[in-house]
């Protein structure tokens, strides 16, 4: 088999940690409705990271006015927006810069991301990872339809890095999502499932979804890699 010329990262919970970018979203929701709604920032922001913290996704901010009787009504496609469009205050795992640097000299590096893009985009400027990438690939430059697990994203990074995909792995943490597409257009897969991470119980949902490797924290990585190049031996 071809040699491995490119190493793929996902970004959310794979070089930082996502809980991270929730919390602060909240903080920029919870002082924007101490502006708008009078509810001290301090109250606020502790409501809805109690209310992530039991498991509420998706209706957060209803679930929060409703609680304090306010009717959602308008308010929460507002709050939704200063979610998406707040600065994050994000940093990247500690192991990250280095790592990435370290790989940067043997091998050429990519980003495949979900989500809204200009969303993302923010994200990757936060974390300041974008020097290190040869490519960056949001799926949202095609719609939502060809979110991961579709292929198309897998492959227009690979098209971009001009590896194929034995010549490259992906390294993510959702296996509901990340490794199908991957696969299907012939990468190596590495998944990390850190302690903390927000997918790290959740399990793949048939053999085609699961990953070729799993690994604890990007620490593992080379270890990961030094497998994949036995195996692909």
């Amino acid at each position: 088999m071809p040699a491995l010329r490119a190493i793929v990262f996902d970004l959310d919970d794979t070089l930082y940690p996502e809980q991270a970018y929730v919390f602060s979203g909240f903080h920029a929701v919870a002082a924007w409705a101490e502006t708008h709604l009078g509810i001290l920032a301090k109250q606020g922001f502790p409501k809805l990271c109690q209310l992530f913290a039991e498991g509420v996704r998706g209706n957060t901010f209803n679930r929060w006015l409703e609680s304090r009787e306010i009717k959602p009504g308008d308010w929460v496609p507002q709050m939704v927006q200063v979610y998406r469009e707040h600065k994050p205050q994000i940093v990247p795992y500690p192991e990250v810069p280095g790592l990435l640097q370290k790989l940067h000299q043997r091998y050429r590096l990519g980003l495949l991301s979900d989500g809204y893009a200009e969303v993302q985009k923010r994200k990757l400027v936060a974390l300041e990872l974008t020097s290190y990438f040869d490519a960056v690939v949001f799926s949202d430059e095609w719609g939502r339809e060809s979110w991961k697990p579709k292929p198309r994203p897998f492959e227009s990074v690979l098209q971009r890095l001009g590896v194929t995909g034995p010549q490259a792995a992906y390294v993510a943490d959702n296996p509901a999502k990340d490794f199908l597409g991957a696969r299907q257009v012939g990468m190596w897969t590495v998944r990390v499932r850190r302690q903390d991470g927000l997918y790290s119980r959740l399990e793949s949902p048939s053999p085609e979804y699961a990953p070729d490797l799993e690994i604890k924290t990007l620490n593992e990585l080379e270890t990961a890699l030094i497998c994949i190049e036995r195996r692909r031996k």
